[in-house]
This record gives structure tokens, sequence and C-alpha cells, in this order.
């Protein structure tokens, strides 16, 4: 059937509109640069720089301090901003700053102090990136296409993992990690100039029209997520495996490197593999909550899959490295289905005014663990040893599904069914200023 201009686009029709076609190329030519970042920003701190367990500790917690930092206030500025702003000044901002990297080191000038300083303030613009993208999801594909986009847009984070992370191990080998992170810089740029073909978002309250103030706002974000039974337990399960999850993966690449004298791009494709694992939640988490309900899947894929987490330390040289890294499979298929199904529960159970708020308070708590756990990990290589800390961290991992299984997650069925406009936001009738 051909639908007519005026008609507004059904169900079954409406995600892949122009404006989420954007977003969604923007999303994966940053998350491809993102991703060989991931792998040359800690390597060429250990291979180029000398950087010790601490120091990689240190890089990777500054690279999340800022979730910490001004996560919460995020939320509540982005709900008052034009989010398709937000994001592109954000990624050109993180293109400037992987930028200044391969030119210091063409001057012979590039130290730990600026690997440091990139990560802080790179991590300052990723908070506004995240908050903002997961906040104009819902306007641009409305409440029904909310499960179907969020799967899309995992998928394309975990296709970007695979195809980043081994590229990224494989161009540190081929080309140093400096050249490396030329990459990054063009793929935040190239991400903003995608970005400027969503339409701008719908007029957000101006000072005037506001009656409350930062801190009230950020509070009712907070009270939104903390006070629901099922927020609060997403919350809590998912910081606990950022938590865990950060402490392996931050001392990988001492490990790979310094210790087991792998190959860089051996790394990367052990990080690629975790890839394949989020892939492979995000393409079936639909499928398998049609099949057990939502609830029951969240629960219960983490009560299957946590011994896996405890094969993680087990790495190693030889068939180790297999054994750990099919481990490493099953703990991130959890978090693919987790990222499909509870994103897109939060979002649904979140009125449109709060997602901005609700988005930053998940971020807030999720990363913030990510932070601390990157300094907890440098922490533990340099005085317990790499083998402790990563049995902290597979045992952190194992446990994570506890919180959701224990809440009232566990038993919903379906999504739920907020009173707020379903389909995706109209076109303006007039250009916005």
């Amino acid at each position: 059937m051909i639908r007519r201009p005026d008609q507004p686009p059904s169900t079954s029709d409406s995600l892949w509109t122009a404006d989420f076609r954007a977003l969604f190329t923007a999303s994966a030519i940053s998350q491809l640069g993102t991703n060989i970042g991931y792998v040359a920003l800690p390597l060429l701190a250990v291979s180029a720089l000398d950087a010790s367990a601490g120091q990689v500790g240190l890089l990777a917690a500054l690279g999340t301090a800022a979730f910490l930092l001004i996560g919460l206030p995020a939320g509540a500025w982005v709900d008052r901003m034009r989010q398709r702003r937000v994001l592109i000044a954000a990624d050109l901002v993180r293109a400037a700053l992987f930028a200044s990297i391969p030119v210091a080191w063409g001057l012979d000038r590039l130290t730990l102090g600026q690997l440091y300083v990139v990560a802080l303030l790179n991590g300052c613009a990723t908070v506004f990136f995240d908050v903002g993208s997961q906040t104009v999801l819902p306007q641009l594909v409305g409440r029904d296409g909310l499960v179907r986009a969020n799967a899309a847009m995992v998928s394309l984070q975990a296709a970007g993992s695979i195809g980043g992370r081994g590229a990224g191990g494989g161009l540190v080998q081929l080309l140093t990690a400096p050249l490396a992170v030329v990459c990054s810089a063009a793929g935040y740029l190239a991400s903003a100039i995608s970005l400027t073909r969503v339409r701008p978002s719908q007029p957000v309250p101006t000072r005037g029209e506001r009656t409350t103030g930062l801190r009230t706002e950020i509070a009712q974000g907070l009270r939104h997520v903390l006070g629901n039974q099922e927020l609060r337990a997403l919350a809590f399960s998912a910081a606990l495996l950022n938590f865990g999850s950060v402490i392996v993966n931050t001392l990988l690449p001492v490990l790979f490197v310094r210790e087991l004298e792998l190959p860089e791009g051996v790394l990367g494709l052990y990080w690629a593999a975790g890839g394949l694992g989020i892939l492979l939640g995000a393409r079936t988490a639909r499928a398998i909550a049609g099949r057990f309900g939502y609830g029951r899947t969240l629960g219960l894929v983490g009560l299957w899959l946590a011994p896996g987490a405890l094969l993680v330390p087990l790495i190693d040289r030889g068939g180790w490295l297999y054994v750990a890294g099919a481990g490493w499979l099953m703990v991130t298929f959890k978090m693919g289905v987790d990222n499909v199904l509870g994103v897109s529960l939060r979002q649904q159970l979140t009125p449109n005014a709060l997602l901005g708020r609700m988005n930053a308070t998940f971020r807030f708590l999720l990363t913030g663990a990510i932070a601390v756990g990157s300094a907890v990990a440098g922490a533990l290589g340099e005085f317990a040893g790499i083998d402790t800390a990563l049995w902290v961290g597979g045992a952190l991992m194992s446990v994570a599904f506890l919180p959701v299984l224990l809440s009232p997650v566990r038993i919903r069925r379906e999504l739920p069914q907020p009173d707020v406009p379903s389909g995706p936001r109209p076109a303006p009738a007039t250009k916005p200023a």
C-alpha cells in the first residue's frame, strides 16, 4: 500500500525515518572511531609512554570520571536544550581532542598528562552525547518503536566493537597507536556532519517558562529512578556488571602486551569477541522476551550465563585464551540482552519531560561504576597483582543479575504503556528558530 505524503507513518514503517537513519549513520561512524580509540589509547600509554598498571587504571578512570562530576546536571541541561545541537557539539569536541594526540606525538611533545586531559575532556563530551542520543531516540521513533530501535542501536554498537576494536588492534600494530588515533578523530567529525541531517528537536522551555531550578530538576530525576523498584533494580544490576567488567578490561592491555607478550592485534580480537556477544544478545533479545517475557528474560539470562564470568579470569596463553574468550562471550551476550530490553523498559517507564534526567541518572550510576572500577583495577593490579584483580572482576560480574532477579522486574511479561504519544514526532509546521 502506498502511503500519502500527508499520512502519518504506521507502526510497522515508522522506525526507519530520515531522522533515525541519520542518527543511526552518525552513530555507526562514531562507534567505529570510539572503539578504535578504546584500544589505541591504553596501548599508546603502555607501548609509547611506558605506563604502569596504576597509570593505565588512572587513564581509564579519567575517561569516565566526567559521569560522576557532571552526569546528573547534564541530564537537566539536556532536557533544557535542543538535543541535535548537543550531539553535534559533543562530536566536534571529541574530534578536536583526539586530533591533538598525533599532533603532539609528531612534535615529540606527547605526555601521559596530555592523555589524562584528553581522556577527561572526552568523557565530558561523551556525557552529553550519550544522554542526548538516548533522550532524542523516543522522539524519532515513537514509543512503539523503542524495542526495535534499541535493538538496532545496540546491534550497531556491538558491530562497532567487533570491527572497531579488531581494527584498532590491527591499526596500532600496523601504524602505531598515535596514528591509529587519527581514525577516532575522523569518525567523530564524520558523525557530526551526519547529525546535521536530523531535524531540530521540538522547542524546549525558555528560561521564563521554567518553574523549577537546576537542583530541583536533578532531584526529580533521582527520585524517579531510585524511587521506582524496577528502575532501581535495573540501575544497580547494570552498575555491578559494569564495575566487574571494567576491572577486567582495564588491565587487559598490561596483561596481553607486557605479561603474556602477545601482539596488540590479539587484544583487539579478544575485545571484538565481546562485541560479537553483544550483537548476538541484541539480535535475539526480542525473540527471547517474546517467548519468556521481558522480566523473566532479564533475570534468567543472567542466571544462565553467570558461570561464564568465572571463566574470564582463566585467561592465559594457548587454550586458556579461548576458554576465557568463551566466558567473555557469554557475559557480553547478557549485556546485549540487557541493553535492548533494559533500556527499552526504563524509557517506557519514563515520561518525555524526564527522559534526559532519567538517562543522566542511569549514566551517572553506570558509568560512575566504571570510573570507580577503573581506579580500583589500577590499585588492585599495582598492589595485589593482575590475577587477583581479574578474579575480583569475574566474581562481581557473576552476581550482577541478582538485583533484577530479586525485583518486580522478573514477573513483567510486557513493556508498560505510558500515557504519552506513541508515534514518532510529526514534521514541524514551520521552520524552528
